[in-house]
């Protein structure tokens, strides 16, 4: 009687997990589906390839091009990425192999609760902070001038927000490298930065990767910062002292307001579908990515 009521408990604890598991997939899917509809109408009157390729934004004349924003978008975060991602692995490693034990549990939840500081604050900081410096150091030619809202401050804003995400996921994995591995790599006669180079980066190069996509899925959302110091003018930019608006932006400023323009809902919403697309394609690889770790580790 026991081993039966255990039965029937594991039974109903996995169906409710199955159940579960296929409400979340299906409300993915529901947003995406959802999106896609409410763009039609934008779909239905211009081709997907005009939406993607024209510069042009004039709402009020039903032009709407989305390559100002998309380029924006792609300007901010891969430059927040440049600048991040060297200064996390840096850090990930010192605080895996070279900082004392009491060092590394000062830190790491400190790098943890950084997570949790809001954006506006960091928007804010960029403001006050990140726009006056850039103003300051590359205003003063007179061939390109800049307010300091730039594609250079969301990108310094930008990657410091995911500083935080990037060095916590990097350590977790540095730390799931085997030790006996290492040890290996010592006892040969390869000094610790040889290790590092040729061993812990080598076998977390998969988790590497799984951290950069995360890490990009949220610079790509990422809204009320970058909104605060990027300038939001529709015009593709061509150098990082350039004003930029990116989609999340777009989206934020305007959504709500510019609706009884014809079209514009739908724009808005083709906006957040694009979105979507792009950070779902991340997510799903981060995903196999760490799927593929996880294999090896076994």
């Amino acid at each position: 009687m026991p081993d039966t009521r255990r039965l029937l408990k594991e039974r109903i604890a996995g169906t409710a997990m199955l159940v579960l598991t296929a409400v979340s997939i299906l409300l993915t899917a529901a947003i995406g589906i959802g999106l896609y509809i409410r763009s039609e109408p934008l779909l239905a009157r211009h081709s997907l390839g005009s939406l993607l390729t024209s510069s042009v934004w004039k709402p009020m004349k039903g032009e709407f091009g989305f390559f100002p924003f998309i380029m924006g978008t792609l300007w901010v975060t891969c430059l927040a990425l440049f600048i991040a991602l060297p200064l996390s692995l840096l850090s990930a490693i010192y605080l895996s192999e070279y900082a004392a034990p009491r060092i590394r549990r000062m830190v790491v939840p400190i790098v943890d609760l950084l997570s949790g500081i809001p954006p506006v604050v960091y928007g804010v900081w960029g403001v006050l902070f990140v726009v006056p410096l850039i103003q300051r150091s590359a205003g003063t030619d007179v061939t390109h001038f800049t307010s300091g809202y730039s594609v250079l401050a969301g990108a310094i804003v930008l990657a410091v927000m995911i500083f935080p995400l990037l060095i916590s996921i990097l350590f977790e994995v540095f730390s799931g490298v085997p030790l006996e591995m290492k040890n290996a790599s010592l006892s040969l006669g390869a000094t610790q930065w040889q290790t590092i180079k040729f061993v812990l980066l080598k076998k977390s190069a998969p988790g590497i990767l799984a951290a950069t996509a995360l890490a990009v899925s949220r610079s790509f959302g990422e809204t009320i910062a970058v909104l605060m110091v990027c300038g939001n003018m529709p015009l593709a930019p061509h150098a990082v002292t350039d004003a930029c608006y990116p989609l999340p932006a777009l989206i934020a400023n305007n959504y709500g307001e510019m609706l009884s323009v014809p079209m514009y809902d739908s724009a808005l919403l083709f906006a957040a579908f694009i979105l979507f697309v792009i950070i779902f394609l991340f997510n799903l690889l981060s995903r196999i990515v760490l799927a593929r770790i996880e294999k090896n580790l076994v």
